[in-house]
């Protein structure tokens, strides 16, 4: 669960940072939120995490699939980061699923 607690964290302070860079943008900022909240939630291995990451596992695969599409011919950097973004939060929520148990005892 550290691992994962680690990549949200990175992930959040990045789209959070993001916000900031972008003259607000809401949506990146609600995914930083998110990013944080269950990041905090898999390092103190609450219950709610299983369901943070559900909604962040959808809410991440939409924002970065939607930047793929429209970014990737234009800014090759940030179109592989959204693919790695987009790899790393499946694999992520694919470990926290299957430790959901240690975070419901």
């Amino acid at each position: 669960m550290l691992a994962t607690a680690i990549f949200y964290t990175i992930a959040g302070i990045i789209f959070l940072t993001w916000t900031a860079l972008a003259d607000f943008a809401p949506h990146v900022a609600i995914i930083g939120i998110f990013s944080l909240t269950t990041a905090y939630g898999a390092l103190r291995k609450r219950p709610w995490t299983i369901w943070l990451t559900i909604i962040l596992f959808f809410a991440a695969t939409t924002f970065s699939a939607f930047m793929i599409y429209n970014i990737l011919t234009r800014d090759y950097i940030l179109g592989t980061s959204m693919i790695a973004y987009l790899i790393l939060t499946w694999i992520f929520t694919a470990y926290v699923a299957s430790k959901r148990s240690t975070l419901e005892s």
